[in-house]
């Protein structure tokens, strides 16, 4: 109904919910609300004619609450379509303006300027390497995200040479220079750095600040080879590699198997990445995720949080600081905990499974009724 069909565990659940919430005896009941302003009819009163007909009459204007969302969801379809329809007015204009492009040059230059100056240098992998002499799970991450890096930055700094070098007339203006100004103009990334990019939906000037802050932690991470207090997962090329590290080591140190092993995360109570000061006891401490569709609630004093309904017009809060563990699959947590997945970007692509409390009274309910039956949790707030 809403622009495809069931593909994966995801979809049936949520399909499963709407169904078992939705469809129910009493919408044939006289003056049942089937939502807000529309009251089912006595169907000993209607045929098939008279119910089109009403329906086609008192139908309300399509809102969340009448499919038993939360009003967010309305904000956030709404600054979609907004960011879309401006996003094809600029297609549309592409790039042409009347008159000479004096002025469109000299932007363009002033960006390309700065963006050059900011470029961050490439990391020393020989150095890196040397100081990366035991090889652990974690080290051959850093090394594989240095190395992802290093290809990104190097096309940024020639591209931008390159489009430099054509303004200035020492070099024959090409389609790729083309497209990457036309890029500079409308606040898009290049779709030449894309290619050797991460996952991300950002406008450029955001998705630059982004790719200065990813650098800064590899270069913290890079210094003694030492894993960060608090890692921020969305700031990784391959956010799945780092957990799949984490269940390498404690099978290593625990002399399990490895295909026995599954990753538990368990939300604490500290709200930011910079309130860590040790390490994690076990398993690694991972920040930098969001919610869509719930907003998270703190545990009192030596409790665990737990999920709870969305705040007005707080689209996607901020997740507590995340405590990955590796345990075998008979000791995960599974009563009371509700399974909901991880995505790169808000669009399709899950990442891994997350589980967080859920706040119920009867734990061992059926998770089919749970009404948060469409959290999912995303690696940045793009």
């Amino acid at each position: 109904m809403y622009g495809g069909h069931i593909t994966d565990d995801w979809d049936r659940r949520t399909n499963a919910t709407y169904l078992k919430v939705l469809i129910k005896p009493e919408l044939l009941q006289p003056n049942f609300s089937l939502g807000p302003g529309f009251k089912s009819p006595d169907p000993s009163r209607f045929e098939y004619e008279q119910y089109k007909e009403y329906i086609e009459k008192k139908l309300p204007i399509e809102s969340p609450q009448m499919f038993g969302m939360h009003p967010n969801a309305e904000i956030g379809y709404l600054t979609q379509q907004c960011e879309t329809l401006f996003s094809t007015i600029l297609d549309v204009q592409g790039g042409s303006s009347s008159g000479g492009g004096g002025k469109k040059d000299d932007g363009v230059m002033t960006q390309l300027t700065l963006l050059k100056s900011t470029t961050p240098a490439d990391t020393n992998l020989m150095d890196v390497t040397a100081k990366a002499s035991e090889k652990t799970p974690d080290q051959i991450v850093c090394l594989q995200e240095c190395e992802r890096m290093n290809i990104l930055l190097g096309e940024i700094r020639r591209s931008l040479e390159d489009l430099r070098l054509g303004m200035t007339g020492a070099l024959n203006i090409t389609d790729q220079m083309e497209a990457l100004s036309l890029s500079l103009q409308f606040n898009k990334v290049p779709a030449s750095w894309e290619k050797f990019a991460y996952f991300s939906r950002k406008g450029l000037a955001a998705w630059f600040n982004d790719l200065i802050e990813r650098t800064n932690q590899l270069a913290v991470w890079t210094q003694e080879m030492v894993t960060p207090i608090s890692l921020c997962i969305s700031y990784l090329f391959n956010p799945m590699s780092f957990l799949t590290a984490i269940m390498q080591k404690t099978a290593r140190e625990q002399g399990l198997p490895l295909d026995d092993m599954v990753l538990q995360t368990n939300v604490t109570a500290i709200k930011g990445h910079e309130e860590v000061t040790v390490s994690a006891e076990t398993g690694a401490y991972i920040h930098g995720l969001y919610l869509e569709g719930a907003a998270w609630e703190l545990g009192g004093q030596g409790q665990e949080g737990y999920l709870i309904e969305q705040k007005q017009k707080e689209l996607h809060p901020k997740l507590p600081v995340v405590n990955v563990i590796a345990v075998t699959a008979e000791k995960k947590k599974k009563i009371g905990q509700y399974q909901c997945p991880v995505y790169v970007t808000s669009m399709r692509g899950p990442t891994f499974v997350f589980t967080a409390n859920l706040n119920m009274e009867n734990e061992d309910s059926d998770p089919s009724k749970w009404i948060l039956s469409g959290t999912c949790l995303l690696m940045s707030d793009d």
